[in-house]
């Protein structure tokens, strides 16, 4: 039998985005019936059969939710509840462009939280914006003080470490940015504490070496369990100048150095490192799956260590810089001694037949010249005999 519809269905916001929807029994029902009543929200999301007569939802109240609620008889969602009777949250009040746009949040190290945001396209640049937060352990909303700029982002910090429990999977930061003018349309935003979470970076407490491998000891972030965190070992080889990185879900060391360790301090072997350059190791972590939804934030790295021995620099950088002068100096050797250098790289070859020649009478002019000067001196000797010969003959005669 089909049920009347509940009456009085109204609906309210509590803290900044938790909307309550309250209703009362349809008048007119059914003695013999034990009510329960349907609800679901929007394009029939999140369907429900209970028996109270209330439903809460945690929404960002960034447009209008609405929800629709009907009785029945039996607890099947195939029995046909009444009519159902639907009723919405008003939309916020303002211009759409106006609100803040890429507003996320991110909690850090499970110690504070930290809020971005930029300006909305018809927003006034003098716009003075507040945020406010909530979460179950507070008693009331605040306000965070801490405003500042990024470049083009605004942001915001407030801690966030004393919650009621360690068991906070079920809760989450109500946020919500405006300004106290009015001016701009708010901007709501839940931030569930399973996700967003960007812990600090580890610390590496001593770096050795033993059967060819590199024992890597660090202590995790505070706050955190080991189990709910993965690694990322960066290893920095001088010699290779390579980056070895190496994804570690379960960071143990089956080594008698660690025994005795504190507690919190995890350990890592990197295999086949070269013990005689110069490693360089850091070390990142983030949340896992195991106890987080979210596991894409990557801490910063840490501080770096090294082991090993670096080769001296000095002899690289004196050849780097001699090498230079000493080739000037060889260019300018060989052009002031290349035709030297030639002579004694390629020696002259002797020409056969200018020997020849001078070996069997090819005169030249010198030779010609000398050779006219000796017939003249012999003829002139001949004449000379010639009238000494005359004259003695005469005296002879006489």
């Amino acid at each position: 039998e089909t049920q009347p519809p509940v009456t009085n269905l109204s609906v309210s916001v509590e803290n900044l985005c938790t909307v309550i929807w309250t209703w009362d029994p349809p008048e007119g029902a059914s003695p013999n019936c034990t009510l329960w009543y349907f609800s679901h929200f929007d394009n029939k999301q999140d369907k429900k059969i209970a028996p109270e007569t209330h439903r809460s939802k945690e929404v960002p109240l960034n447009e209008r939710i609405c929800l629709q609620v009907g009785s029945q008889c039996s607890t099947s969602e195939s029995d046909n509840p009444s009519i159902l009777v639907e009723k919405c949250t008003p939309p916020p009040e303002g211009d759409p462009e106006s609100a803040v746009t890429e507003l996320q949040c991110v909690w850090h190290n499970l110690s504070y939280m930290k809020c971005t945001w930029l300006p909305g396209r018809n927003a006034s640049p003098d716009t003075n914006y507040t945020l406010y937060y909530w979460h179950s352990s507070l008693g009331k909303i605040l306000q965070c003080e801490d405003i500042y700029r990024e470049g083009q982002h605004i942001g915001c910090s407030f801690a966030l470490t004393n919650l009621k429990d360690s068991s906070f999977e079920q809760h989450s930061v109500q946020i919500v940015v405006k300004d106290n003018a009015g001016k701009i349309r708010p901007s709501f935003n839940i931030v569930p504490l399973t996700s967003h979470v960007k812990p600090d970076p580890p610390h590496i407490k001593r770096l050795f070496f033993q059967n060819g491998n590199l024992y890597v000891q660090w202590k995790n972030p505070q706050n955190f369990y080991s189990r709910c965190l993965s690694y990322q070992v960066e290893v920095n080889n001088s010699q290779t100048e390579t980056n070895d990185i190496f994804y570690v879900e379960e960071a143990k060391c089956q080594n008698s150095e660690f025994e005795g360790n504190l507690e919190g301090t995890i350990c890592f072997m990197v295999p086949s490192v070269l013990p005689d350059t110069l490693n360089t190791v850091r070390i990142r972590v983030r949340t896992n799956k195991l106890c987080y939804e979210d596991d894409k934030l990557w801490s910063n790295w840490s501080q770096a260590m090294s082991i090993g021995e670096n080769t001296d620099p000095t002899f690289y950088i004196s050849m780097l810089l001699a090498t230079p002068v000493i080739v000037a100096g060889a260019i300018i050797v060989l052009l002031l001694y290349l035709k030297r250098l030639k002579i004694i790289i390629f020696p002259p070859i002797p020409d056969p037949g200018k020997i020849f020649k001078e070996m069997f009478g090819d005169q030249n002019d010198d030779t010609l010249h000398w050779k006219k000067y000796d017939i003249y001196e012999k003829q002139t000797k001949e004449e000379t005999d010639s009238v000494v010969l005359i004259e003695n003959l005469k005296r002879a005669s006489q």
